[in-house]
């Protein structure tokens, strides 16, 4: 584990899916003996379990400063060109391109919520990559231009400074009664 890297584990609900899916399974092939049509679900279902438990065993995601390790494979965020979403968020699926046009299927199957932090932090630190067709600076800015303090910005006035002054007035003025409701 790098140190300061976050982590992310597969949701543990797959586990359940896939234990309930075996069970399931296993009672719709013992009813299949007795009647035929049962052999469908419990195909269906043992079919369920193992995808879910595929998704289970997939290896945990870190993000780093470094880069992304998934499993036992270091990605650079340099080396990252192209970042591509797809239509699923729980389970994540996006697809990596790294230097040298090779593709990569990232599959995350975590809860919505860490699934999308997950892609935000990939699409935030892969500086060079375009995010889903569009360059990174037109979605984030150019971080090497911007200053790191940004300077205060000079609130709206809404009124006149005429206005401004007699808010202020009536508002130090109900403040030093003690009460700023007149019926108390």
């Amino acid at each position: 584990m790098t140190p300061g890297a976050i982590r992310f584990h597969p949701a543990r609900t797959y586990l359940t899916l896939a234990a309930a899916a075996l069970g399931l399974g296993a009672f719709s092939g013992w009813w299949a003996r007795a009647w035929l049509p049962a052999v469908i679900p419990a195909v269906l279902f043992l079919a369920t379990a193992g995808l879910a438990l595929w998704l289970a065993t997939r290896p945990v995601i870190e993000v780093s400063e470094e880069g992304l390790r998934l499993g036992g494979e270091l990605i650079r965020w340099r080396d990252i060109k192209r970042v591509d979403q797809t239509g699923w968020i729980a389970p994540l699926v996006a697809y990596l391109t790294v230097t040298g046009k090779k593709r990569i299927r990232l599959i995350y199957p975590g809860e919505t919520v860490h699934s999308n932090r997950l892609l935000r932090l990939i699409q935030q630190h892969s500086t060079q990559a375009l995010i889903n067709g569009v360059p990174h600076r037109q979605i984030f800015g150019d971080s090497a231009r911007a200053p790191a303090v940004q300077p205060a910005q000079q609130r709206p006035h809404l009124l006149r400074e005429e206005d401004e002054a007699e808010v202020e007035r009536l508002y130090h003025k109900l403040r030093s009664a003690g009460s700023l409701d007149p019926e108390k």
